[in-house]
This record gives C-alpha cells, sequence and structure tokens, in this order.
C-alpha cells in the first residue's frame, strides 16, 4: 500500500536555487546595455548642458558689459555711432507684455473654467478645444501676420495691435493650464460642496477656483513669461521707435525688435545695447520661471 505521505511530498513543486536559474551570459549582455544606454543618456546631457551654459555664459559676460558701460536705463536707444540706451524700448516692453497678459489672461482663464467646469462633453466645448489646440501650436508669426491683416493694413503700425498679437499667444497657454489645474481638483471636494447646498456658480468661485489657485497663477506666469521675448508678431503689429513713447496708438519701442535690428547693424555700441537687452530678457524669464516654480511648489505642499 503506497505511503501517503511519500506521494503528498511528491505532489510538490521542485524548488530550484538561484544559481540553477542564474543565466549568467544573459545577465551580463544586459548589464553591458544597460551601462551603454546610461552612457548615451549622460553623454546627450553633457552635449546639451555644454552648449546652454555657453551660451548663458557668452550672454551674461557680454550684456553685463554692456550694462556697466552704457546708459541702459537712463537714454534711448541712439542713432548709429553715438552713445545712448535702451530706456524707451524697456518701457515699451513691459507697456506691451502687461497689456497682452491683462488682456489675453482673463479670456484664457474663464475660457478654461468652461472646458473644465461646464462643457460636459459638449460639442462647443469639443470645439473650443480643437481650437484652442491649433491656436496653441500656431507659430507666433502667423498670429502676427493675422494682426496685421486684421488691425495695421490700411491703418499703421500700433502698440496695441502689438499687445493683441501677444494676447492671442497667451490665450491658449492659461486656457490649457487652467483647464489641467482644474480637472486636478478631486471630484470629492465637489461633491461635498453639493452636499451642502452649494450653487454651481459658488462651487466654482470658492471652492474648486480656491483649491487651484496656485497652478493657476502658475500658468499666467508661464504665459507671461513667453511673451516677453517674442519678436515676429511684433514686427508686424507693434513696430519699434527710436524716440520714447507711451502712446499705445502709434508705433512703440520694445526689446525684441531692438535686438534684432541692433544685432544685424555694423556698429559696436548697437552690439553692445543688443547683447545688454538680451541678458534682460533672458533675467526677466528666469525670474518668472524661477517664480512660477516656487509659486507651484508652495501649492503643492499645502
Amino acid at each position: 500500500m503506497p505511503n501517503p505521505a511519500i506521494n503528498a511530498t511528491s505532489a510538490l513543486p521542485v524548488k530550484t536555487n538561484f544559481e540553477a536559474r542564474y543565466n549568467k551570459s544573459l545577465y551580463n549582455k544586459r548589464r553591458r546595455l544597460n551601462k551603454l544606454g546610461l552612457g548615451f543618456a549622460l553623454s546627450a546631457m553633457a552635449f546639451g548642458l555644454f552648449w546652454l551654459l555657453w551660451i548663458l555664459l557668452t550672454l551674461f559676460v557680454e550684456g553685463f558689459q554692456g550694462l556697466v558701460q552704457l546708459p541702459v536705463f537712463t537714454a534711448d536707444t541712439p542713432p548709429p555711432m553715438s552713445a545712448g540706451g535702451l530706456r524707451n524700448a524697456i518701457v515699451g516692453s513691459i507697456m506691451l507684455a502687461f497689456s497682452g497678459l491683462f488682456i489675453g489672461a482673463p479670456i484664457g482663464l474663464m475660457t478654461g473654467i468652461y472646458l473644465s467646469e461646464f462643457s460636459q462633453g459638449s460639442m462647443l466645448g469639443k470645439v473650443t478645444r480643437f481650437l484652442n489646440d491649433i491656436l496653441l501650436s500656431a507659430p507666433s508669426i502667423v498670429i502676427g501676420l493675422f494682426i496685421y491683416a486684421l488691425m495695421v493694413k490700411g491703418n499703421n503700425f500700433s502698440g496695441w495691435a502689438g499687445a493683441l498679437a501677444l494676447a492671442l499667444i497667451v490665450i491658449p497657454v492659461v486656457v490649457r493650464t487652467t483647464e489641467n489645474m482644474l480637472n486636478l481638483v478631486p471630484n470629492s471636494i465637489r461633491e461635498a460642496a453639493y452636499a451642502l447646498g452649494t450653487p454651481k456658480w459658488q462651487l466654482v468661485t470658492k471652492v474648486t477656483i480656491k483649491a487651484a489657485k496656485a497652478g493657476l497663477t502658475t500658468g499666467v506666469l508661464l504665459a507671461f513669461a513667453r511673451i516677453t521675448g517674442e519678436t515676429a508678431p511684433l514686427l508686424f503689429t507693434a513696430l519699434n521707435n527710436q524716440y520714447f513713447s507711451t502712446d499705445m496708438g502709434k508705433p512703440i519701442a520694445n526689446l525684441p525688435n531692438t535686438i534684432y535690428q541692433f544685432a544685424m547693424s555694423p556698429y559696436d555700441n548697437w552690439h553692445t545695447l543688443a547683447w545688454s537687452a538680451a541678458l534682460l530678457i533672458t533675467l526677466s524669464v528666469l525670474i518668472l520661471n524661477v517664480l512660477a516654480r516656487f509659486i507651484g511648489n508652495r501649492g503643492h505642499s499645502k
């Protein structure tokens, strides 16, 4: 009669040790491929960082030299072979950038709120989201040509045309970030507000927007950082102005076009001013990105 204990023992799966299952050649092959891939990744990173650091170092050296030697903040852009600064271009860029932000940011915020909270798969929401994606990927020069045909052709170049072109760049960025940030708000918060009898408009204004406030602020700052260095739209809209002017109804000076004009000139002092203007734009974009990252991290920590 067979022993049941022996049969039960033989029915159990046979355990093999690690050495029996270990394939040394396959393991070594995977290690070599891993090291090769890691080496390519590190090489690509080092290659990109080298050129980035080289560009930034050259920009800081050349631009800081102009900031020290020339009256950048106290004089207007000069005629050829004469001393001058960038006061009119700095003031004009600030006016254009803030005007474009104040026009585009509210429209982008309201559109993003509609897509996240009210569209609910409607045809209008789908069309709006599709058009926003197209506008987000459109080249800035195409936006400049559109505003040129709409406002400048047959009239004259103006600061308002430049501000509207910048606003069209701000809108899709703010729409995308607003919709994404509001979608990250948990539905449990909305359900709790509904359970307390909160109307829809109060839910949006006092609950979801407040919960996503840090993300919305970050999106607006990133959009503002993007338009500070745009050149192509301003070439067709605001153009440039050698003199100091705050009239938005006429051509107005700005840093991007000043860089474009001065960098192509044969005059050394214009080249120095172009480096200084490029450094100012780089610093402003850097500060805005650091501020946006700080606000975003602070909102996540809360």
